[in-house]
């Protein structure tokens, strides 16, 4: 079974010569434990072309010490790793599938092999408050780095990594540590101290002062590429709201293909659309589910008691816990796919190598013209919701206003770096359009799941009373959400 915790840590360069200061005299620490010796050895995988190593990733296994086995470690915010740790098993020489299935987003098929091997000597002097809880752990490293084909790396390094105790307790060891000697570490960790210049350098772009429309497309699809890259280990172990995290992401993404298409290549841009749908596809069944599960919860609560006839909350969840339950493995089947892989590339080749049709002309010019664009295209559908001939094709219509005001939410969000507040405000009006025609939205589904569950109750002898009731406040919800609709969409002003 897997554990999970973010280390907090601090590293410090220092000479075979130094000596560690008193950490007793650091705040809130009443005394320094005994010092514990260990002998660790860590093997770390990769890729040929150190893929994880680029993206400041590490997997090993370790053993020795306290905490042997298959570690994770993934980059959270600057000086903060997550660490999923997996028990050592029997596997020496492979990395266990669940293990691969964390880094998988960057690895995708190709295969981990060992790349280096570190050898410490740790001397660990935990330091306690007064009721003898550890605050901090300081480790004194002497390790031994051993590549295939290079010479053997040897250092001596200092290690501060939190415990129980507060950042305080790191801001003030800086000081007390430089002056027996130290300095800030010459790399963010052993791995990267040992493969040196070997990890290829990531490319490092900003947007101009100036932008033109092209560079405001390419600072947009980068985020989602990023967060996508984020929230595939998130969706692979389960947390809550990652699948959510994950579709929006793919959502932003093709609708900004779509909003710059005037600056992107057609075809290139559509495919990745295409492919981009499926994915979000293949997530869709299990939030869909996770959603209802939540909304029904509240609303069975909320009806009288005495007018709940039968195991209405309980047909319901069983019914979308299993929805949830298949749905969640048909994700990740397609996270293991090739052609999930293929998407990913294909991700990474549109940032290296942005398919630029129309790149000179100036953001704030162009910008304009686009938003207008996806503001016509609501309003058309607008048109359609107003001519529609029955509630059905009138439900359709309004779904289609609803992804065409996300749209456009998304491009305006796109354009706040350049036109500011004006499309900071854009993006709200068309937000709130898109919530209320959600809350619609859910109620459709809402209202043919009730009325499937209905039928197989009354088909097996049961009382299907309170299904009905359950039919009804939903047909209210969606009614009650048109009229909202119909009072916000004149505020969404063309832009």
């Amino acid at each position: 079974m897997s554990t999970e915790q973010v280390e907090i840590e601090t590293k410090y360069d220092v000479d075979e010569h130094a000596i560690l200061p008193a950490l007793h005299e650091l705040p809130g620490v009443e005394s320094v434990a005994q010092p514990v010796e260990q002998n660790l050895e860590a093997v770390y995988f990769d890729t040929e072309g150190l893929d994880l190593a680029a993206k400041k990733v590490t997997l090993r296994r370790r053993t020795g010490g306290d905490d042997d086995g298959w570690h994770v470690k993934l980059p959270v915010s600057s000086g903060e790793r997550l660490e999923i740790h997996h028990p050592l098993g029997r596997v020496v020489g492979k990395v266990p599938i669940q293990v691969v299935r964390v880094v998988r987003v960057h690895v995708r098929g190709n295969q981990l092999a060992p790349v280096v091997t570190l050898r410490t000597h740790r001397i660990v002097h935990r330091l306690l408050d007064a009721d003898g809880e550890v605050l901090a752990e300081v480790s004194d490293d002497s390790v031994t780095a051993s590549i295939e084909g290079a010479e053997p790396q040897s250092w001596r390094e200092w290690e501060v990594e939190l415990v129980n105790g507060s950042e305080v307790l790191l801001e003030a060891a800086e000081p007390l540590l430089r002056a027996a000697g130290a300095s800030p570490a010459s790399g963010p960790s052993k791995l990267a101290r040992a493969l040196g210049d070997r990890v290829p350098s990531p490319e490092v772009w900003e947007l101009p002062k100036k932008p033109v429309t092209a560079d405001l497309f390419r600072a947009y699809a980068g985020a989602q590429v990023e967060a996508i890259h984020l929230r595939d280990p998130e969706v692979r172990r389960d947390l809550p709201d990652s699948i959510h995290k994950m579709r929006v992401a793919t959502r932003r993404l093709r609708s900004a293909l779509a909003s710059y298409r005037p600056v992107v290549d057609r075809e290139v841009g559509d495919q990745l659309r295409a492919e981009l749908k499926w994915f979000a596809g293949e997530l869709g069944r299990a939030r869909d589910a996770e959603v209802m599960r939540e909304h029904f919860l509240t609303a069975v609560a909320e009806q009288p008691t005495e007018l709940v006839m039968g195991r209405v909350a309980g047909a319901i969840d069983d019914h979308l816990r299993g929805v949830y339950k298949a749905a969640r493995v048909q994700a990740l089947a397609a996270l293991e796919s090739e052609r999930y892989f293929r998407l990913l590339d294909a991700l990474d080749e549109l940032l290296a190598n942005p398919p630029l049709v129309d790149s000179g002309r100036k953001a704030a010019k162009q910008l304009p013209e686009l938003l207008q664009h996806d503001w016509k295209r609501t309003r058309k559908a607008v048109r359609r919701a107003d001519q529609a001939e029955d509630a059905t094709e009138r439900d359709h219509a309004l779904h289609d206003i609803r992804k065409a005001s996300k749209r456009l939410r998304y491009a305006a969000e796109s354009a706040e770096p350049v036109l500011g507040s004006t499309a900071t405000d854009l993006a709200a009006r068309a937000e709130e359009v898109q919530e209320v025609l959600g809350e619609h939205q859910d109620s459709v589904i809402a209202r043919e799941l009730l009325r499937q569950l209905a039928v197989e109750v009354h088909l097996s002898g049961g009382n299907a009373f309170t299904f009905g009731r359950l039919h009804a406040a939903e047909e209210y919800r969606g009614d009650k959400s048109y009229r909202d609709f119909l009072e916000l969409w004149p505020a969404l002003k063309r832009p």
